[in-house]
């Protein structure tokens, strides 16, 4: 038997994602040792194809409609073209050096790295090609793909985000299929990039996980963009003749198109590896967990996109951290899904924390709302944005819901997940200084009116 077959790992953790790599750096600071397994790159989806990349496009996004728009402020620039090639070198380079880094950390903590497709043949053991590793506990963290519909197959014009993001030519028309994050926030690159956009989406309105208030500013903003939208309109199918992609709905309608973007979801990815047969229960392909990240399996835990809830990168990363923890005897605080805060970063930015104001009648009956237009907002009115934060209060009680919509808003929901996960009363914001001129005073003056001492407010 061979020393590695011999080795026993404190935590043996299946997937190199943000959720993976984060329970394993953690892990490591606690002195625990650590087994890392990765079948692509370290730092997986997020990195490589999710967040980081996705965000650069956007940013690119933002720089073209600042140079189509610069006339707006007295500035005289030009708008040619799109180079996507060069989009792709500013992309790939700000990928790189953080994949680079994260690299670096690994290797700087003495975790031992294992590149290759693992699979979990007991419920203490996970093989990869030909090694097993063998650990007191077993982290699973495989992450997520990109879903499509019943019958209908990605290829060549109809395609995903993940080939999207290497898209070479900018298309002059867009169909996308789904208005959800990953929809709003294509569609909302597509058009700065040129194209004639239209989002097809089955539920009855836009982004519709957020606050129905925001969706309707969303609408709004996107009518005003001129990217067309189709609510409450379901997808029969679509066709393909030679670039050009005929999508068919419900009605007998079709939309001609030079590309059709799939936009449904993410699943998780827990087929054939080995999870059912060591006993870990599954629910539609995602492993059920308690609050504490616990399969049922003893040792055996599961973080981010593979357990039901929010699919998000940070909320991976401190449920990987939090599992590094608890495997140490730490006994942290369990990660609250409506305590992460949820950004969308098309334009106008979606930042949101806590229940929406519907969630919240439902479980508290009786609930204040107030919202604070940005036309008030000195720094909105400079950077011509438009939107609101929305505040939700428990009657009497603490705020328990934050809705802001507006450009660069996901800046603004570091202190609006504060203000949530700290239970604060609207008097309690009110009485914080926030800069002048910033958006970040939007919360603040949203604060002193419903703490009762309304400014800028008409009344």
């Amino acid at each position: 038997m061979s020393a590695d077959a011999e080795k026993t790992f404190d935590i043996v953790i299946l997937g190199g994602g943000s959720g993976g790599y984060a329970c394993a750096l953690r892990g490591a600071e606690l002195g625990l040792s650590v087994a890392l397994v990765e079948k692509s790159k370290l730092g997986g989806t997020c990195l490589h194809q999710g967040c980081i990349p996705t965000k650069a496009l956007l940013h690119a996004a933002e720089v073209a409609d600042s140079a189509r728009e610069g006339e707006k402020f007295g500035v005289k620039s030009t708008f040619e073209s799109v180079d996507m090639s060069g989009v792709h070198r500013y992309k790939d380079g700000v990928v790189s050096r953080l994949h680079k880094g994260l690299q670096s950390l690994v290797k700087g903590k003495s975790i031992e790295y294992v590149e290759g497709e693992g699979r979990l043949v007991a419920p203490d053991t996970v093989e990869v090609g030909g090694r097993r590793l063998t650990g007191r506990n077993v982290v699973l963290a495989t992450g997520s793909y990109a879903k499509s519909l019943p019958g209908l197959e990605v290829s060549g014009r109809i395609m995903t985000s993940e080939q999207a993001l290497e898209l070479d030519f900018v298309p002059p028309r867009v169909v996308v299929l789904g208005g959800g994050v990953i929809g709003v926030e294509f569609a909302s690159v597509f058009k700065s990039f040129g194209s004639e956009v239209t989002i097809v989406e089955a539920l009855p309105r836009l982004v519709a996980a957020e606050d129905e208030s925001v969706s309707k500013q969303l609408e709004r903003s996107f009518r005003k963009r001129k990217i067309a939208f189709r609510t409450g309109v379901r997808f029969e199918g679509a066709t393909q003749n030679g670039d050009t992609v005929t999508v068919s709905l419900e009605g007998g309608e079709t939309i001609e198109t030079d590309l059709l973007l799939v936009a449904v979801g993410r699943g998780p990815v827990t087929d054939g590896l080995g999870y059912e047969e060591a006993g870990v229960r599954l629910d539609r392909g995602y492993v059920v967990t308690d609050d504490r990240c616990r399969t049922g399996v003893p040792g055996v835990f599961a973080v981010g996109d593979i357990v039901p809830g929010l699919q998000l990168a940070h909320r991976g990363f401190a449920q990987g951290i939090f599992v590094a923890e608890e495997i140490a005897g730490l006994a942290p605080a369990p990660v609250d899904d409506l305590g992460i805060p949820r950004v969308t970063y098309c334009d106008p930015e979606i930042a949101s924390v806590g229940l929406t104001e519907t969630q919240a009648r439902e479980k508290y009956g009786d609930v204040e709302v107030f919202e604070y237009g940005l036309g008030g907002n000195g720094k909105s009115q400079i950077l011509q944005t438009q939107g609101f934060v929305k505040l939700v209060r428990e009657k009497d009680g603490p705020v328990v819901g934050v809705h802001m919509i507006g450009a660069r808003m996901g800046e603004q929901v570091g202190e609006a997940q504060l203000i949530y996960n700290w239970e604060a009363l609207p008097s309690d914001v009110a009485s914080l200084v926030h800069a002048h001129p910033t958006q970040n005073e939007a919360l603040g003056e949203a604060h002193m009116a419903l703490a009762g001492k309304p400014l800028h407010v008409h009344a």
